[in-house]
């Protein structure tokens, strides 16, 4: 049990790089979480009494975490790796499924009971819904709002209602996590070196501006016509 948390919990750290340390902890999925491998640990305990009551001590955790604070349901009798992640989970619900290491299961995700099983490195998006008998192999992305009846091979991305659209490659694109400053102060830079705003060909200090010198320099505008001279009249 203590093997797979400390893997679950370092996944979580890596997956938001600005939630680490103590605020993997305070994560509402991270609660989820610490009571599955609980409630998986009681239920493979082989010590009488102390077996059932620890299991009691799981079913209260159970319903008060999953159900009533975060809307998660995950099977005690699930076989889930090392290397879970719960990305904005809510209404999520897995039923007792053989699930390998490093998936990634997103809010409003149903794996029914009668999967045989998901490999490594899977990745559900939102809404997905993977139903009947059917067999998930290593690295497969499921687009989300997908609904998964047949067998999906290795190295695949999937999608569609039902899901019949198959295109080679199952690794998601990971975005970074950032916050607007950091987005912002990332910007990439054009070839004037102004985060991509163009200035109309100003520069500092004695530049041009839109023919314009600043600092004293002299302006390129045009003269202003002189008038003509008036000629004397002898009285």
């Amino acid at each position: 049990m203590f093997e797979n948390l400390r893997a679950d919990l370092k996944a979580a750290a890596t997956h938001r790089k600005l939630e680490r340390g103590w605020r993997v902890i305070i994560r509402r999925e991270t609660k989820v979480i610490l009571q599955y491998r609980f409630s998986r640990w009681a239920h493979t305990l082989r010590v009488p009494v102390v077996r059932q009551i620890l299991i009691f001590v799981a079913l209260l955790w159970q319903r008060w975490i999953q159900i009533i604070l975060a809307g998660v349901i995950v099977s005690p009798d699930a076989e889930i790796g090392p290397g879970m992640i719960l990305h904005t989970a809510y209404g999520l619900q897995i039923a007792p499924v053989k699930i390998g290491s490093g998936c990634t299961f997103n809010s409003q995700v149903l794996i029914g009971t009668g999967v045989k099983s998901i490999g490594n490195n899977c990745y559900f998006g939102p809404g997905s819904k993977i139903v009947g008998e059917c067999k998930i192999g290593n690295n497969v992305l499921v687009v989300a709002n997908s609904v998964v009846l047949t067998d999906v091979p290795d190295n695949t991305t999937i999608m569609g209602v039902p899901a019949r659209i198959k295109l080679p490659g199952g690794r998601l694109r990971k975005m970074p996590w950032r916050s607007m400053d950091a987005k912002q102060n990332g910007a990439p830079m054009d070839a004037a070196g102004t985060n991509g705003v163009k200035t109309n060909g100003a520069k500092g200090n004695g530049a041009k501006t839109n023919g314009t010198k600043s600092n004293g320099a002299k302006a390129n505008t045009e003269s202003e016509p002189k008038p003509e001279p008036q000629q004397k009249i002898n009285a």
